[in-house]
């Protein structure tokens, strides 16, 4: 009977997995040329907030603007230079999970692999989705009533 529900998991699972689709470079570069589009967007409305907020003249928009524009710059350019350090720690992560794998492997009978595979993948998944939530409510407009300073 265990069996029998472990192989109707599995193939769930399965299913489940073949039924999402893969990405091709063409559509990566689709969506991130769609996100940097509504990325400059977001800047320029933040930016019109900012003069109508405070009441900005021209000019300090305009200097404002090459503030945030020189700030990018560094930013990409920290990221650019740091790329092969993260590299290579993504490369140290991804040999330490193998490892986990390889003693959890020796350690657990193929069945008791097979479930601490598949809830892994499933709390994954959770925490993919958790994390799609937690953007998209950071993406929400705030309240813009500020606190009571005087509690």
């Amino acid at each position: 009977m265990k069996k029998l529900v472990l192989a109707a998991v599995f193939i769930g699972f399965g299913s489940f997995a073949m039924a999402q689709q893969t990405t091709t470079p063409q559509d990566r570069q689709a969506r991130k040329a769609e996100m940097q589009q509504k990325f400059q967007q977001k800047e320029q409305e933040h930016l019109a907030e900012m003069q109508k907020n405070l009441n900005l003249n021209q000019a300090q928009v305009d200097k404002i603007k090459a503030l945030q524009d020189k700030r990018k710059a560094e930013m990409k350019a920290d990221f650019e230079k740091n790329k092969g350090e993260r590299q290579a720690r993504m490369e140290e992560m991804k040999a330490k999970r193998a490892q986990m794998d390889a003693d959890m492997k020796q350690i657990l009978t193929p069945q008791q692999y097979d479930k601490w595979q598949a809830d892994r993948k499933a709390k994954m998944e959770q925490r993919r989705m958790a994390m799609k939530e937690r953007g998209a409510k950071m993406h929400k407009p705030m309240n813009t009533v500020a606190p009571d300073a005087t509690k």
